[in-house]
């Protein structure tokens, strides 16, 4: 067993504790969990110690993970005898562009956008919702893609939205997230020829009339290119911020860099940037190959100084797991893919964590230019 040591010569403090954790790393957000403010209800009781560690962010996986890293950081202090860790989240809402309100019922909302159509990026926004989902948070996903409404099918939702006063309406759900698109609305065959001004009303209706159930993230899937649409979108919805979609070639990057643009217009932060269909992979023998180039994404962020949150595979499955109305979250939950999905979520969810809590939080900047 060891040396035995009398409590009055080895009894340990809680600064011992904290020095102890200070040097304790969580891998999400590369902060330690004291300056990460996430140490919670520390106490010591001669060698016993117990504490809750609360994170920012949604990340049931990793539970078990920080836990470990925790209890075995601490049995390493001398006389340590017994250590019991809580791991809990609690998100918060935070900041989002000057002079907008937040939403009642919707503490942070996620733009997901592309520069360009056929990016893989409604099927992005619907797995990192599940993700986030799967983390332990309460999703909701907006589709506000009105000319291309793709999410009914890939959620695997149909029917009409109750309305229990005549004025709002019930999100959908399916698979644990709430969702809302014109979708709902309209007979799937019937194009939507509206002029601008109708799809932006239609789409503050979807947002501000569906009864959103206390959600900690809402995923917008926007509408692909940088267009009216997208810049009243980003003008009248308060955005925590935005995650911009691409793939690997020149073309859909030059468009990127576009929607990157103009979200910094009108003040929504990048939480970062998604390539999507990074590398092929052969369905029958497994062979990786990257067939609309490499590193494009990682370069975009560098050139703008902006988080590269991962890259997925261009694979059968992901499409056909889409398709069917169960996306590779919840299709494949604890597969490669689904994993990749997480991880970005978690990144999602980290950046959002340290934006500013509120605009009172912060004194407005005045900036003079000389045009």
């Amino acid at each position: 067993m060891g040396a035995h040591f009398t409590e009055s010569s080895m009894s340990i403090t809680v600064e011992d504790v904290k020095a102890a954790l200070s040097k304790i790393v969580d891998p999400n957000t590369t902060k330690d969990y004291v300056s990460g403010k996430a140490v919670k209800n520390l106490k010591v009781d001669g060698g016993d110690i117990s504490l809750d560690i609360e994170l920012g962010y949604p990340a049931k996986s990793q539970f078990d993970k920080v836990r470990s890293s925790i209890i075995a950081g601490l049995k390493a202090l001398p006389g340590a005898g017994n250590i019991s860790v809580g791991v809990t989240s609690k998100i918060i809402p935070h900041t989002v562009q000057r002079g907008l309100k937040l939403m009642p019922n919707v503490k942070n909302i996620i733009a997901v956008a592309s520069g360009k159509g056929g990016v893989g990026k409604s099927t992005t926004a619907v797995n990192l919702a599940l993700a986030l989902s799967a983390e332990g948070a309460s999703v909701g996903l907006l589709d506000a893609d009105i000319y291309g409404p793709s999410q009914p099918m890939m959620l695997g939702v149909s029917g009409r939205p109750e309305t229990k006063d005549g004025k709002s309406m019930e999100p959908m759900e399916n698979h644990g997230v709430q969702v809302s698109s014109i979708g709902f609305l309209i007979d799937p065959d019937e194009p939507m020829v509206w002029r601008g001004p109708m799809v932006t009303q239609a789409l503050q209706q979807l947002l501000e009339q569906t009864n959103w159930r206390d959600l900690d993230y809402l995923i917008v899937d926007m509408p692909p290119g940088t267009g009216d649409i997208q810049l009243t979108l980003s003008q009248k919805v308060p955005v925590t911020g935005a995650v911009i979609v691409t793939t690997p070639q020149d073309i859909a990057l030059l468009d990127a860099r576009k929607g990157l643009k103009m979200f910094e217009k009108v003040g929504i932060p990048i939480l970062g940037i998604v390539e999507n269909m990074s590398t092929h992979i052969c369905s029958n023998c497994g062979h990786a190959e990257e067939i609309f180039g490499a590193g494009g994404g990682a370069k975009m962020c560098k050139d703008f100084n902006v988080e590269f949150l991962g890259a997925l595979p261009l694979t059968m499955a992901i499409r056909e797991q889409a398709d069917s109305g169960k996306p590779t979250v919840v299709a494949d939950p604890d597969g490669p893919v689904a994993a990749i999905y997480k991880e970005i979520a978690r990144k999602i969810a980290v950046q959002v964590s340290e934006k500013a809590k509120d605009m009172t939080s912060k004194f407005p900047s005045i900036v003079i230019k000389n045009d």
